[in-house]
């Protein structure tokens, strides 16, 4: 009977020690969220600066500490899952919200509502992490309500301005239907295989006409938030009204957790209805690509171009995920490790601007470079990266994500590709003519930056410069991959 006790004791502590290590990344957001509140609550009342400091010192902990006590597993009748590679993805978002949350320290420390902003980012960031590792259609379906609906909060935290409030109800509506979408795509999924669970939901894929169409409304969810043509057309409006650093969270950090999941949703459970999301994926990627590139083009609003592009960038993602299994999750993944030093480094100097002079427009950065070079030289150094232009790391991400659509065998659509990272050298080279080659009498004047931000970039443009130059970071997501 002892010897019962200590084996039952001991079971219940593995227990508790499998799910501490394999929820840690959601355990940690979770105690940052509730230290966040209890300073909230407190008697004493935190000023901006300090509090802002604390925060970005638990956040960079929170980023540090994702690198250790990995563990791979299952919880929750296999509703939550972990391993090398999703604990990878989630490390990947927490450096980006740090970065985030460095970039946009001149907007928050003026701001009234620090302390809510970051618990709404964090609940944002624990909807992702959740949906990254679900096991089922109802985890996965949690998650992203989890992740979506303080998104909506985020976007309309300019209170006083009314097209932020019209972002808000933009992003809210396109929510809801995208999300009826994926419930009526997954009640379908439901009916045909009799579960939720994805490993069965797998083994009973028969391509009957309502599992093909229930897949499509699953694509169609996924097509929403990842900003895929034809569902893209809120994404520019809410990116122009959303403060800058949620216009930068959006484009990265949410789309970057969307592209996990995708990847993770097609390769593991509709492996075998790979000849369809094939198809579907060469028309998206190339519709995307074509109509991203061409409206960045027409836009003067730098906000709206970044929007744009971040369209166009997401075509390129498709093309590596139609490659094939390994090379196409390592290529994404690689792709958004890249994507986020370079669409952040890009970011920061526009938030830094915005937040200080209050300007937004490509035509207010002419002469930009006669006062402020370093954030000149940062600028021009991620949109490089973002255009794949040699030896950024833009160039090596986009080189690896072609590679692998190349092993689909598709080369028609490698060479429209091609042609679409020409078009978009167009609208980037526009800003950097503006800020080097054009002249104003009235420059924006030299900015005073703070040191976060500017540690910030700096590890931007580093990130931007170095990581397709160290090949052993691309070996290695791949490994994870297998």
């Amino acid at each position: 009977m002892k010897r019962l006790m200590i084996l039952e004791r001991t079971l219940k502590n593995i227990m508790l020690n499998d799910f501490l290590l394999l929820m840690k990344s959601e355990l940690i957001l979770v105690i940052i969220i509730l230290l966040l509140l209890l300073a909230k609550i407190g008697v004493k009342e935190w000023t901006n600066e300090p509090l802002l400091k604390i925060i970005n010192l638990l956040l960079l902990l929170n980023f540090v500490a994702g690198f250790f006590f990995q563990k791979e597993g299952m919880l929750f009748d296999d509703m939550f899952m972990s391993n090398k590679l999703i604990s990878l993805e989630k490390n990947i978002l927490n450096l980006g919200l740090l970065l985030v949350s460095m970039i946009g320290y001149s907007w928050l420390r003026i701001h009234k509502h620090v302390t809510e902003f970051y618990i709404l980012l964090l609940s944002t960031l624990m909807g992702m992490f959740f949906m990254i590792s679900s096991g089922n259609l109802l985890m996965f379906y949690l998650g992203l309500e989890l992740s979506t609906i303080p998104l909506a909060a985020l976007v309309n935290f300019d209170l006083q301005k009314r097209q932020s409030s019209e972002a808000a109800m933009k992003l809210i509506v396109s929510s809801a239907f995208s999300s009826g979408l994926l419930l009526f795509g997954i009640s379908l999924m439901y009916g045909t295989t009799g579960s939720v669970n994805f490993q069965i939901i797998s083994q009973h894929l028969d391509g009957s006409p309502l599992q093909l169409f229930s897949f499509l409304l699953l694509v169609a969810g996924f097509a929403f938030k990842i900003s895929a043509v034809p569902f893209h057309l809120w994404t520019a409006d809410v990116y122009e009204g959303a403060p800058v650093v949620i216009t930068a969270y959006l484009s990265v950090i949410s789309k970057g957790a969307f592209f996990f999941a995708f990847v993770s949703v097609l390769y593991h459970v509709f492996n075998n209805m790979f000849t369809t999301w094939y198809r579907i994926l060469l028309i998206l990627s190339v519709l995307t690509m074509l109509v991203g590139n061409l409206f960045a083009i027409r836009q003067n609003n730098i906000k709206r171009l970044l929007a744009f592009s971040s369209i166009a960038q997401a075509g390129f993602m498709m093309i590596g995920m139609i490659g094939g299994s390994l090379a196409g999750t390592a290529s994404v993944v690689y792709f958004i490790l890249i994507y986020v030093f370079s669409n952040l480094g890009a970011f920061g100097v526009v938030a830094l601007v915005s937040s200080l002079t209050g300007k937004e427009l490509i035509t207010d950065y002419k002469g930009f470079y006669a006062t402020n070079p370093v954030l000149s030289w940062v600028l021009a150094i991620t949109l490089f990266s973002l255009a794949g232009i040699p030896p950024t790391a833009g160039f090596f991400g986009k080189f690896f994500l072609l590679i692998s659509g190349a092993g689909a065998g598709n080369y028609i659509l490698i060479t429209i590709a091609a042609l679409n990272m020409v078009l978009s050298l167009y609208y980037y080279l526009v800003v950097v003519k503006a800020v080097f080659m054009d002249t104003k009498e009235e420059p924006i004047e030299r900015l005073n930056i703070p040191a976060l931000p500017k540690i910030a970039m700096y590890v931007c443009v580093t990130g931007t410069v170095s990581i397709g130059l160290i090949g052993w970071i691309y070996d290695y997501i791949y490994s994870l991959s297998k």
